[in-house]
């Protein structure tokens, strides 16, 4: 069951949206610009035609029905930014031999251009392959600490000759010394692709962590809180909870899954956690009120700090803050933008409705 929602913003909103490059609205509408039979995406930083030269569409299929061509510049078909064959198998290569030093010269002797892999690390990991390499063999390195390995064979494993320069990356990595790192719990991140933009996805031994959307702007807030209050160390990597949430969030976004099961772990104070337990009591494809979530709680004079626990919920759609509407009926403000917060409440409304036809 594939859920499609059709229903776009204001036009005035999503011309202001495109002139701004707004990538909250990322996989909620697409531009077709009719002088040149090309459509983008809302965020596209090719120069901006006229609004009067603009139609808006909603799926990248129904710009293709109009006749348009995908840009070559923003890659609207891509509309999760998957990585394309060549990062695919260069990140296969690596995990096969995580060891393993890549030049300019072995790269290019795999048919990669060393400037094409740095543009497109830097673009969909916010750092130069090379450094995620380097941030990546520290991650095993704390891995391996962590497990009792002596920070000088740590060091060595991780192709350090120095052990003081070992030493230096890792707190500046890490921001903690590897001594200190034996006693700290490894928080492994990974990027994930939506059809709404890029998230990051974070997740310890105990389950999912964080999930944001990359351009959130309390997510370096988010993360640092977690380092510095929690102890966290953070690195790149995978485990189970993280495979996991990716597979969910492809079904989810399929309009397939209505109940997410991977395990959570939600470092917060107690009224916070409680909360988001209530969130995640609101159903699937249903709204509820900061004051009743209040209510429920015992608290109907709480409604002011059940929002401020509300906008602390570090996994977005996870931990469904989306459903929180204003007591008359309005859009109150979302972490990850309203207009994703529309596109949320569309989807699921959408497979309910479809659900309830087929239903009959």
């Amino acid at each position: 069951m594939n859920i499609q929602t059709a229903v776009l913003p204001p036009h005035a909103e999503m011309v202001r949206a495109m002139l701004e490059r707004d990538t909250a609205y990322e996989g909620v509408f697409f531009t077709a610009v009719k002088t040149t039979g090309i459509f983008c995406r809302p965020s596209c930083t090719a120069r901006k035609p006229k609004p009067e030269n603009v139609e808006f569409f909603a799926h990248a299929d129904d710009c293709l029905s109009a006749g348009y061509r995908a840009c070559l510049r923003c890659k609207p078909l891509d509309a999760a930014a998957i990585a394309p064959d060549w990062v695919q198998r260069l990140l296969k290569a690596v995990d096969a031999e995580p060891e393993q030093r890549w030049s300019d010269a072995q790269l290019l002797a795999e048919g990669i251009e060393p400037l094409k892999l740095r543009r497109w690390f830097k673009q969909h990991f916010g750092m130069t392959f090379h450094a995620w390499l380097r941030t990546r063999r520290l991650g095993m390195a704390l891995g391996g600490i962590r497990q009792g390995t002596s920070i000088d064979h740590a060091a060595f494993d991780s192709g350090y000759e120095s052990l003081s320069g070992f030493r230096d990356a890792f707190q500046k990595s890490f921001h903690i010394t590897p001594g200190r790192a034996a006693t700290s719990e490894p928080l492994l991140f990974t990027r994930l692709t939506t059809p709404l933009g890029p998230m990051i996805a974070m997740a310890e031994r105990r389950g999912l962590v964080l999930l944001e959307f990359l351009d959130r702007p309390a997510l370096t807030r988010e993360v640092e809180a977690l380092q510095n209050r929690h102890g966290y160390v953070v690195a790149p990597g995978h485990n189970a909870h993280l495979q996991q949430i990716e597979r969910e969030l492809a079904l989810y976004f399929a309009g397939q899954l209505n109940e997410f099961s991977v395990p959570l772990h939600l470092p917060g104070s107690e009224f916070a956690r409680q909360v988001w337990a209530q969130l995640r009591q609101i159903p699937y494809g249903h709204t509820s009120t900061y004051g009743t979530i209040a209510a429920r709680l015992g608290k109907p004079g709480a409604s002011r700090a059940v929002g401020l626990a509300n906008g602390h919920n570090r996994l977005s759609i996870v931990v469904p803050c989306h459903r929180v509407i204003g007591a008359d009926g309005s859009l109150t403000g979302y972490g990850g933008g309203q207009p994703r917060k529309a596109f949320l409440l569309r989807l699921e409304n959408a497979a309910v409705q479809l659900t309830q036809q087929l239903a009959f």
